[in-house]
């Protein structure tokens, strides 16, 4: 991220999915392998900026990885990524490999052909760097439903047709249920739907949802409404069993949206956390969980947005 901002929209979601699987996004990068891999710390002090993820591979001759996720245009990215690679590479004195993995058409530029390259004044080339490009839009959704677990929430962005939506998301739906438990399978789809707002307006995203109502038969929605359920049913015991199963479903709904937007934003903060546990409106809290598919979406607009802050 850039220094003295916030982290920005997917930031906490794309981070989580390379922890997930590192080595299927160096993979999807075309670099191979030769070792373990594991994340390392990316925290680049001395110009007080933290790049997106840091990756080393530990084999015969270990070397980092930087992938920088962006879904957002900055006309100085280039340098910013020649900026982090010397960093690392003074940090570290290990060779490194800069990954640009763009989410979605926005960022993308003429200037972003992989290689920087700057002259001095006698206009004799100075500097020059390679980098890789990743154009996720651009790429074989097949890449995605085929590789690791770790990409796969990235196949609905990848080079598919509106109209082919639904049976990708039945082909993700049929590997979760063969290869992943059910907390990863509820991760992974928790990730899609959040990463589904990069592409899709809000319009398309509720009819995505409706028509294949793969959020409420998610592993993750019912495992969280059950534990949502226990405790409205022993709320029920001393309260009354109507009321109880309401407790039960408001229960449920605010753990799945905080689980949702602990995954896009990180964790809220205490006020905005204080707000969402005093709705009591199982309606608002669904409304309060699509609202977290627009791309520009905080904690504070989601709160006040919805008339609770």
């Amino acid at each position: 991220m850039q220094p003295g901002i916030g982290p920005r929209p997917y930031d906490v979601t794309t981070r989580q999915l390379i922890d997930t699987d590192p080595a299927s996004w160096l993979a999807l990068a075309g670099l191979a392998v030769d070792g373990t891999v594991r994340a390392v710390d990316s925290e680049l002090s001395t110009v007080l900026a933290e790049v997106d993820k840091v990756l080393r591979v530990d084999g015969p001759a270990p070397w980092l990885a930087h992938l920088e996720i962006q879904a957002g245009r900055d006309r100085r990215l280039p340098l910013r990524l020649l900026q982090y690679h010397a960093l690392l590479l003074h940090r570290h004195e290990q060779p490194v490999s800069s990954i640009l993995v763009l989410l979605r058409p926005q960022p993308d530029s003429l200037d972003l052909t992989g290689t920087l390259v700057r002259r001095d004044g006698t206009g004799d080339i100075s500097v020059t760097f390679a980098y890789r490009v990743l154009r996720i839009w651009q790429l074989p959704v097949n890449d995605f439903l085929t590789g690791g677990l770790g990409i796969l929430p990235l196949a609905p962005l990848a080079a598919v047709e509106r109209h082919e939506l639904p049976s990708v998301i039945d082909r993700m739906a049929a590997r979760l249920a063969r290869e992943a438990t059910p907390a990863t399978a509820g991760d992974i789809w928790s990730m899609t739907l959040l990463l589904l707002g990069l592409r899709y307006d809000e319009h398309d995203a509720r009819e995505v949802i409706r028509r294949m109502n793969w959020l409420r038969e998610s592993v993750t929605y019912h495992m969280i409404l059950d534990e949502g359920r226990e405790e409205g049913r022993q709320e029920g015991r001393e309260e009354g069993r109507e009321q109880g199963r309401h407790a039960g479903r408001l229960e449920g709904e605010r753990r799945l949206l905080l689980r949702l937007g602990n995954a896009k934003l990180g964790a809220p903060p205490p006020h905005v956390l204080a707000a969402i546990e005093a709705i009591d409106d199982v309606s608002r809290l669904e409304q309060l969980g699509v609202a977290l598919l627009e791309s520009t979406v905080t904690w504070e607009t989601l709160v006040s947005g919805a008339g609770c802050g």
